[in-house]
């Protein structure tokens, strides 16, 4: 961030405005400065994604009807097979009830066809009995078989009727069924598009459901980032665009899609995150930070620290010689806390070699551990000034103010909050 911003934001650890101390910081001027670290950056790699819950559906009716009544609204939690919509059932209960009717039919004729095959049956045990005792007409045998034979087929013919009866009243149950649109799964309800009276058809869409405690939220990865990164890595999710009230979400990466799309070359991975608090909304767009290692051991400064001179064009840092100087970095800094600014130290620019670049930090080498570096106030320096009065900071609240955009500092300006504490 440059660091006129920064300037814009410490105004409120700016010195006495006693005339005699005004007229040495006109000379000499106040920075602000905190100590190098030594350790390794996280490297990570900056994408944006798009949110959606888990099991996330859009709801269509399955059939064509009018809504007569409506069970849920947006924000409702709902279990698997809850009631959600109900659409006029009346044309579906009459032709239940005649797929009935025809059932009650085709049963009562299959117990005709029984009984008729039943009595021929009986006539024809008689009939060839008789025959047997040469009292009958093998005739009569054979033409009381043929009806026998008839008669069989009739039953069958009754009994395939029955069934076909009975699979349109099933089909005729599951119409009606239909009627009523339920829950497919247990989540929240939203984007509500049914209202009483409408007239739906399969393509109408009527509620998104999905489960709002696990989100996934999926990002595009091109073909080289899947060199380094992989199913498991952690992940950093930021919620909200002002980031001082950002809220940083962790997760991990639980899927990459193995397949690139042949025209972007890139294909999707998937983060889940338990969102209990429900920081995060399905459709949202945020932004991603995957941490797929850590770079070499360096001396650490703040992003900021780093200034570019505007008229010679060198980039490096400027140090404080801190030496015999009571600098301590504080550990917490507010109204009640402000840390005082000391006398009068010398400071020199130094050129650095950035050796590892994270997202609010610097690994370079030229600098040792425990020094000084000037945060806040370099352009006041640039002019040649070999001096400057130095006001410690800590970590916590540069690392904060780097997190804060143009646009954040200006408002606060605007709205006279530019004197307020910012708490890191």
């Amino acid at each position: 961030m440059p660091v006129l911003a920064l300037t814009a934001c410490s105004d409120q650890f700016a010195p006495s405005t006693a005339a005699d101390e005004s007229a040495v910081n006109a000379v000499i001027p106040a920075v602000e400065a905190v100590p190098a670290r030594f350790g390794s950056l996280p490297v990570s790699e900056r994408l944006n994604g798009t949110v959606i819950a888990e099991n996330q559906v859009e709801l269509y009716p399955e059939i064509n009807g009018r809504i007569t009544r409506v069970l849920v609204d947006d924000g409702d939690t709902v279990q698997v097979g809850d009631p959600l919509v109900m659409l006029e059932s009346q044309e579906y209960d009459r032709q239940l009830e005649q797929a009935r009717a025809s059932f009650r039919a085709a049963e009562a004729s299959l117990k005709q066809a029984q009984a008729n095959y039943r009595e021929l049956e009986a006539e024809y045990q008689r009939t060839k009995m008789l025959a047997d005792e040469g009292l009958a007409s093998e005739f009569e045998v054979v033409t009381l078989e043929a009806q026998m034979a008839s008669a069989e087929a009739a039953i069958e013919l009754a009994e395939a009727r029955l069934e076909e009866s009975e699979a349109m009243i099933s089909e005729r149950e599951e119409v009606l069924s239909k009627t009523i649109v339920r829950a497919p799964i247990t989540g929240t309800v939203g984007q509500r598009n049914a209202e009483i009276g409408m007239q739906v058809s399969s393509s109408t869409r009527l509620f998104t459901i999905g489960n709002l405690r696990q989100v996934t939220v999926r990002v595009v990865l091109t073909g080289e980032m899947l060199t380094v990164i992989r199913i498991g890595q952690p992940v950093r999710i930021y919620v909200g665009s002002d980031e001082t009230s950002q809220q940083v979400l962790e997760g991990t990466v639980s899927r990459i899609s193995p397949f690139l799309n042949t025209a972007t070359r890139s294909t999707v991975a998937e983060v889940r995150v338990r969102n209990t608090r429900d920081a995060l909304r399905p459709g949202m767009y945020v932004a991603v930070d995957i941490l797929y290692g850590e770079s070499q051991q360096a001396t650490l400064i703040p992003t900021s620290a780093l200034f570019t001179d505007p008229e010679t064009g060198r980039e490096g840092v400027y140090v404080v010689n801190s030496k015999g100087a009571d600098l301590v970095e504080p550990e917490e800094i507010n109204i009640e806390n402000t840390p005082q600014i000391s006398d009068p130290l010398s400071v020199e620019f130094r050129t650095v070699e950035i050796v590892a670049e994270g997202r609010m930090q610097l690994g370079v080498m030229g600098i040792e551990p425990g020094e000084w570096v000037v945060i806040v106030g370099q352009d006041l320096l640039s002019s040649g000034r070999q001096e400057a009065r130095v006001r410690p900071s800590n970590w916590e609240r540069i690392l904060h103010l780097q997190a804060l955009q143009r646009q954040d500092l200006l408002y606060r300006v605007l709205d006279g909050r530019e004197n307020e504490p910012v708490a890191p």
